[in-house]
């Protein structure tokens, strides 16, 4: 494997939630900066692949305070997309694998042979433990609408404006300005299922993501004001999924789609634990109307 070092970072406190971990939307940007450093040391480009169309994230092992972040990417021809890189983040001081991110790109299949030679010095196999398995691999549709999501059930849970510390080196809205956003609003999404903050705090559980799924349907700028509309999406026996729409507000522009698989979590063992009695037929009810 000709993996790439892309980053060399550390968990501030201040990054950490209630549940005493990093924040996943910290991994995002840590993604978004190892990325940045990917293109630069491999040559890819939006010009050489297009846009990323979808960057999937899977959440292994919990980083805590103080803990070093390293991170090493590469370009796998026999992922999920025509091209997919992939971005192993690990925790420094034990080499444990703490998360993994997919990128999928999807150039024209009569590239494929320029991109294989273009690349080879960064190619790599795909790993098992980067592959989607809670969310499937392609990028969310474009076709939603505010009016039609809130009709399927969904509630909006945050209202914010883009400001320039959300931009990225690109000009727009970087994944961990959209990331911030999801995190504040996903707590109103739990709050409308049998896991309440109420239930939670009276057991010591903790809400935890365990992959997630960003597509960008179009981009946000400075000033642009947006709101997210979400919804619980499923259930099985210890986890559950959610789906955010962004939208920007004066347009109703859909311009991204967050895909969440989550857990609670027993914040003594830090073990997963099972969805409360009944959650698993009522969950899905949220979402029709």
């Amino acid at each position: 494997m000709n993996a790439q070092d892309t980053l060399f970072s550390f968990v501030n406190r201040w990054e950490c939630d209630e549940n005493d971990h990093l924040n996943v939307q910290y991994y995002f940007s840590r993604f978004e900066e190892a990325d940045r450093q990917f293109q630069l040391l491999s040559g890819l480009s939006d010009a050489v692949v297009g846009a990323r169309r979808v960057r999937h994230v899977r959440y292994h092992k919990e980083l805590r305070t103080g803990d070093l972040i390293t991170v090493k990417s590469f370009v796998a021809f026999d992922g999920p997309h025509m091209l997919t890189v992939v971005h192993e983040l690990r925790n420094g001081g034990t080499g444990d694998l703490a998360a993994t991110a997919i990128d999928g790109y999807e150039p024209g299949t009569a590239s494929a042979k320029d991109l294989r030679n273009r690349f080879k010095s960064v190619l790599g196999n795909m790993p098992v433990e980067a592959a989607p398995r809670g969310i499937v691999a392609s990028p969310a549709g474009s076709r939603a609408t505010l009016d039609a999501t809130l009709s399927a059930g969904a509630e909006i849970c945050f209202r914010g404006t883009v400001l320039p510390r959300h931009i990225g080196s690109d000009g727009r809205a970087d994944d961990g300005f959209a990331l911030s956003a999801f995190t504040d609003a996903v707590a109103h999404v739990w709050q409308r299922t049998p896991m309440t903050h109420q239930y939670l705090s009276e057991h010591n559980y903790g809400r935890v993501a365990v992959e997630m799924k960003l597509s960008w349907l179009s981009p946000l700028k400075t000033g642009d004001m947006f709101l997210v509309a979400s919804a619980p999406t499923g259930a099985q026996e210890k986890t559950f999924s959610i789906r955010h729409h962004l939208f920007e507000s004066r347009t109703k522009r859909l311009a991204a789609v967050c895909d969440v698989v989550a857990l609670v979590m027993d914040l003594s063992t830090r073990k997963a634990v099972p969805l409360p009695e009944g959650a698993q037929k009522d969950i899905p009810r949220l979402n029709q109307r």
